[in-house]
């Protein structure tokens, strides 16, 4: 049994966001042959409830209160303007982070050290660091980046009609570009959650493992004969509130001059106050949603209508594993296992994404036949149990002594 310290931005549960799903199963693999230490930040929504859960397999869950205001930004971009850095990873410096991994690493030797996305380079390489001052052998670096993050920017700059806006996405996509150049060659492995995203930045020791979840223990969605389209995604998240903006301005008067009888349902917390003010008949916007069940019965299309992001996007990997039929761009769906017109419909202008709605509406076969073959991909392809025996190559289940730890029960993925 080896001993890892696991570093992430997010605390990894409950699974109501692309990043916490990645780290929760890939901590549910890990944690069946190795001795794992959880050092998280954690937001004022996060609850003991939540750390007690994570503690059910992980060996310690050490939280670290994440900081976030205007002030803190602002000094950190101007910190960030004078020394190159990306302003994002500048933001969530944090000197109680810093203080801990030097506690722990002093006191425990750790085989490996997997860092959790980029913002969590800076602590993996500052544990590692420490670990060798304090007289430890070196550890194992790991980075799980999910994406090439200056890809994200790129495509934000691409498609933001605010100047101001466009200048600030393209410096960092800039720095970023060279600080994920820079500081993955310091890594042993690299792993990001598709290939386009591995090519993207060319690495000779870099994986692909895909985002995975539990379809075995998620039962289908009931079906009813709905007339709501959905779409869920964290507000705060620029590619997820431009995507939903663009179908408001430019699809869903299309959308609604057809089908007066359909309404739009918006679930993500955070909404930025232009998206939240912006007024359109029959669409509600709920924020957060814990139990999405009675919505899901009543959906007759899932939509995902982003243009920028990196990755792949759980929101359709979770529709599938529900059976709900799913409308995407192509840059929504980059990443997936998909074929359009077998497990979802892609639409890439407003005339399409509206055609392929009215096609759902209408056609009840094609919505039958979308919904059994994603839950048929869903579980061939994304589930945790089979495809993270993938991360074995990088954790060998034979790697050091000990005892496996405990096995949770399975969790069923809120949104918003």
């Amino acid at each position: 049994m080896a001993s890892i310290l696991f570093l992430t931005q997010v605390l990894p549960y409950p699974l109501d966001a692309g990043p916490k799903v990645r780290a929760y199963y890939v901590l549910r693999h890990l944690a069946q042959s190795h001795r794992v230490t959880l050092v998280s930040f954690v937001r004022s929504e996060d609850t003991p409830e939540y750390i007690a859960h994570l503690r059910t397999f992980c060996g310690q869950v050490q939280p670290v209160p994440m900081h976030r205001s205007a002030w803190r930004t602002a000094k950190a971009a101007a910190i960030a303007l004078s020394t190159s850095r990306p302003v994002i990873i500048e933001r969530d410096r944090s000197p109680e982070m810093l203080a801990l991994l030097h506690s722990l690493v002093e006191t425990q030797r750790y085989d490996y050290i997997h860092a959790d996305q980029t913002s969590m380079v800076q602590y993996a390489l500052t544990a590692s660091e420490a670990a060798l001052v304090h007289g430890s052998a070196r550890s194992h670096l790991v980075l799980d980046a999910h994406n090439a993050l200056f890809k994200v920017m790129e495509r934000l700059a691409a498609q933001t009609r605010n100047p101001v806006l466009r200048l600030v996405f393209e410096r960092e996509a800039r720095h970023l570009r060279c600080y994920e150049a820079e500081s993955y060659r310091r890594f042993d492995d690299v792993v990001f959650v598709t290939e386009e995203d591995r090519d993207r930045i060319g690495l000779a020791h870099a994986h692909a493992i895909p985002i995975c979840g539990d379809p075995d223990a998620t039962p289908m969605a009931p079906r009813r004969d709905g007339k709501r389209i959905t779409f869920a995604g964290a507000l705060h998240w620029p590619p997820n509130a431009e995507g939903i903006r663009w179908f408001l301005n430019e699809v869903w008067p299309i959308v609604h001059r057809s089908l007066p009888d359909v309404t739009l349902t918006i679930i993500g917390k955070q909404p930025p106050r232009a998206l939240a003010e912006m007024n359109r008949p029959n669409v509600e916007t709920l924020g957060y949603v814990a139990d999405l069940q009675p919505l899901l019965a009543e959906t007759c299309a899932w939509i995902v209508p982003l243009w920028s992001g990196g990755g792949m996007r759980v929101k359709i990997v979770d529709a599938w594993t529900w059976g709900v039929p799913v409308v995407s761009t192509r840059i929504g769906a980059e990443g997936l296992a998909y074929t359009d017109g077998e497990n979802l419909l892609i639409a890439d202008t407003p005339q399409d994404f509206a055609a392929a709605i009215s096609r759902l509406v209408h056609n009840a076969d094609l919505a039958e036949s979308l919904r059994q073959a994603g839950r048929r991909t869903a579980i061939e392809r994304y589930g945790w149990r089979s495809v993270y025996t993938a991360w074995d190559a990088i954790y060998p289940p034979n790697a050091g002594r000990g005892a496996t730890n405990p096995e949770p029960r399975a969790q069923p993925h809120t949104h918003g």
